[in-house]
């Protein structure tokens, strides 16, 4: 039997079948049964999830609860909570307590969601596996030997493993789409500037978008339209009105052109892959879509210029974690040098260490030019190519990633082949587009994931699109034997 959904959750609460203190006990009974299997928590926080629980209980009985009212679901360990240890998944940050909850942590409470804990996550977002925690690695539900995909593999492998039914994560290069495709569950990063990063740890500031990931797509259009919207206390945040995400998920798809991205079907994607992706765009033909195929000519060149770009600004946003104002401090420097190279050798795992150097080296004097300013000019002209490609289209489709979940340690050694595996979904963040990962088959019993992106501030055609796919099919109801 299909496990119940966020929405499902919201109406039998409207209804009176249950409570959030009900709900949440559950979760946390979950959580505390599975998590040692899956280590997708980093912290449980039960006291503060129960009294929220209550509290929202209590907003229902006077008749103010919303749709999102008592649900419980997880945050990424990415987005500071008051009072509750913020990690980032990192020794730097392991004792770290917030004095403030970031935007996106406080509109779901206010809309009344209940936090039960903090998802484990590559450390400072910085992974394609969810092997770079300090925490210790995640693991996939479908196989505890694989990996659950990176950095939100807690947030994917909680839900996937039937521990919670939504939790927020963020996507820098594919951080939020990788893991929904390989556990399988619906993720979406929206248009850059669309949700608030402020009180979101900063790994690349020009490209971390805060998401979700969810049962299906109406529950992820929930959770976005709580979380969306221009927020002030970020420079970067979009004055864009926010539409009804789950009004729009019913709006048919007859007249749409959906474009499949050449390039995407190369060598390098499992021919397995392929198949279910393919059948997953004859489905969205049978809904009334038309499939055309386009080209986005630059987007070969989205890995290495991520790998520029995004190291530069984590050299930048992690010099801050010096020993001195907040974070790890190595107990025994003799000299103030000595205390920064200890604590940041220390306090640092090696995946942070490697991108702080080469974000350090193509930003000193006399490479700034051959490499970081040359790295912009390709993302422009990456960016130009979506454009144009959505001048014929109103969305682009394809794989998520290459191939299923590979194996925990498979590609830990070798970093090249790790990035390779955000090919197919680098491209987005760089030209600061929405884009979802929806499940749509399965490979050797593994997740396999459909990709679709959308136009700037396109995330209602993204959904409604991901919403018809799914009303056709019943990929997003499998979930694992032990789930």
């Amino acid at each position: 039997m299909p496990r119940p959904t966020l929405a499902e959750l919201s109406r039998a609460l409207a209804a009176g079948e249950t409570s959030s203190r009900e709900l949440t006990e559950a979760a946390l009974a979950r959580i505390a049964a599975g998590d040692e299997r899956l280590n997708a928590f980093i912290n449980v926080c039960a006291d503060e999830a129960l009294a929220a629980a209550e509290a929202a209980d209590r907003r229902r009985e006077r008749g103010e609860a919303g749709p999102l009212t008592g649900i419980p679901i997880a945050h990424k360990d990415i987005f500071c909570t008051a009072g509750i240890a913020t990690t980032c998944g990192s020794r730097m940050l392991e004792n770290f307590v917030p004095p403030y909850d970031a935007t996106v942590v406080q509109r779901l409470a206010d809309a009344g969601v209940v936090c039960v804990g903090k998802t484990n996550m590559d450390e400072f977002a910085m992974g394609s596996s969810n092997e770079t925690s300090y925490y210790g690695p995640v693991r996939n539900p479908w196989d505890v030997e694989r990996s659950p995909g990176g950095s939100s593999g807690g947030s994917a492998a909680a839900v996937a493993g039937g521990l919670v039914v939504a939790a927020t994560g963020t996507d820098t290069g594919g951080s939020i789409r990788q893991p929904a495709a390989l556990c399988g569950v619906t993720g979406i990063k929206p248009t850059y500037g669309r949700v608030s990063r402020w009180g979101m740890i900063a790994f690349a500031s020009s490209l971390d978008q805060g998401g979700v990931l969810a049962l299906n797509a109406e529950d992820a259009a929930m959770l976005l339209t709580a979380m969306s919207g221009f927020d002030p206390r970020d420079s970067t945040s979009a004055e864009e009105p926010v539409p009804d995400y789950v009004a729009a998920l019913h709006g048919e798809l007859a007249g749409r052109r959906i474009g499949i991205v050449r390039e995407f079907f190369d060598d390098g994607l499992d021919a397995g892959c392929a198949a279910a992706v393919r059948e997953a765009l004859g489905v969205l033909e049978s809904q009334g879509a038309e499939l055309v195929e386009v080209s986005l000519p630059k987007i070969g060149l989205s890995v290495p210029t991520y790998y520029i770009v995004a190291p530069a600004e984590a050299s930048s946003n992690l010099s801050r974690y010096d020993g001195i104002r907040f974070g790890y401090r190595h107990p025994d420097a003799a000299t103030l040098e000595e205390l920064y190279k200890l604590t940041r050798k220390e306090g640092f795992g090696a995946e942070v260490k490697r991108r702080i150097l080469t974000g350090t080296y193509v930003l000193s004097a006399g490479y700034y030019d051959a490499y970081y300013l040359k790295a912009q000019k390709v993302r422009q002209l990456i960016a130009d190519d979506f454009r144009r490609a959505f001048a014929e289209v109103d969305l682009l489709a394809g794989p998520t990633v290459p191939t299923p979940a590979f194996r925990l340690g498979e590609k830990l050694d070798d970093p090249v082949q790790m990035y390779l595996n955000d090919i197919y979904t680098i491209g987005a963040n760089l030209a600061g587009l929405p884009a979802a990962s929806v499940p749509c088959g399965f490979v050797d019993g593994l997740p396999v994931g459909l990709q679709l992106i959308a136009p700037a501030f396109g995330e209602a055609l993204l959904l409604n699109a991901a919403h018809r796919y799914q009303q056709a099919s019943d990929w997003h109801h499998a979930q694992p034997e032990a789930g």
